[in-house]
């Protein structure tokens, strides 16, 4: 601890991301990137960028990507919100529409970055526990006296997804405040929150090139909403950082965005393995949460998730323990990988 740092600094608990050892190759289940390579399109266009272009600010209005994403979810251009990973745009949210004097409600077990952002903005938690069955209810979120309320769909790492209609729930019982609704995973195999949006002026949905489109690497991450939300969110970042994305990164998630047909061909992939994954898993003996992701959360009656996750390291694969965390500290967080790579996972749980 520095003598220079401030209390705030000091009092900071930040995100620890997925470990990223070194010592040696594994395969590596623990991160939720995916297992592809982004769309070959994509690919050509960031190449194309790499030239004397990149003297030249970006536009930092991201016009070409914002009309690209409008055109895929059928809204105005105004209507979305371009930011540097989904992380950027989910603190724009934060420190724009939930610091106040009323707390902020969202899952007990859900993204672990919002106590991160609530710390970091001063803004007391409301924390709504999960069911036993780790559902998000929606009843649970009738009657209260917050700022916000965010709602990670599906849920992680649970895997989780709700419903279209229990998403409708939760707005229409905080139609005084923004209802987030952050759709990393939405891709593999839940409803999407976007088709509200016209029909609800407090309702922002997140999402992310980081995990379907397979673009972890450029951090790119987009909200949708109306426009007046929408407006909220462009005056925060430039009164920040008016050049969020670069000219590399613009260029390769507009060409993914317009590569719909890849988009579709690795995300039914994934989903397939997922499928093989969960069967084989079930077989060796393991509880398996039902998944519209790209990830299973599992346990097994007999073994202990610290030990799996050592015995595994030990033998090159890496999968998200949690530690002791409340109620998940049995659990295990295994992304899905390639047909070859979930192959060696379970090899490795069978020895």
């Amino acid at each position: 601890m520095s003598r220079f740092w401030t209390d705030k600094i000091a009092s900071l608990d930040p995100y620890v991301p997925g470990e990223q050892p070194q010592d040696k190759q594994y395969i590596k289940l623990n991160t939720n990137e995916s297992p592809y390579s982004p769309s070959p399109k994509a690919l050509a266009a960031m190449q194309e960028q790499v030239s004397d272009k990149l003297r030249l600010y970006p536009d930092p209005n991201c016009q070409v990507l914002k009309s690209a994403l409008a055109k895929t979810y059928g809204v105005e251009a105004n209507q979305v919100f371009v930011g540097n990973g989904s992380d950027e745009v989910l603190a724009l949210a934060f420190m724009g529409y939930f610091a106040g004097d009323k707390p902020l409600a969202f899952a007990d077990i859900t993204y672990s970055f919002y106590k991160v952002y609530a710390n970091l903005y001063g803004i007391e938690p409301k924390i709504i526990p999960i069911t036993d069955s780790f559902d998000i209810d929606p009843a649970d979120y009738q009657g209260l006296d917050v700022s916000g309320v965010v709602v990670t769909n599906p849920n992680a790492p649970t895997g989780k997804a709700l419903p279209l209609s229990d998403i409708e729930k939760v707005l229409q019982a905080n139609p005084d405040v923004v209802v987030l609704v952050d759709e990393a995973y939405v891709d593999f195999g839940a409803q999407s929150a976007v088709s509200l949006v016209n029909q609800y002026p407090n309702l922002m949905v997140v999402q992310t090139f980081s995990k379907s489109r397979a673009l972890a690497g450029i951090r790119v991450g987009y909200a949708i909403a109306q426009p007046e939300l929408i407006d909220g969110l462009e005056r925060l970042k430039n009164s920040f950082n008016s050049y969020p994305i670069d000219r590399i990164a613009l260029a390769g998630a507009t060409a993914a965005v317009e590569d719909a047909e890849y988009l579709q061909e690795i995300c039914d992939k994934t989903i397939a393995t997922r499928e093989w994954t969960v069967a084989e898993l079930e077989k060796l003996g393991f509880e398996v949460l039902p998944s519209a992701t790209n990830f299973v959360f599992v346990t097994h009656p007999e073994k202990e998730a610290e030990a799996l996750y050592l015995s595994l390291k030990e033998q090159g694969i890496l999968v998200r323990y949690f530690g002791k965390k409340p109620r998940i500290g049995d659990y295990l967080r295994i992304t899905i990988g390639t047909d070859a790579e979930m192959a060696a996972l379970i090899d490795a749980l069978t020895a």
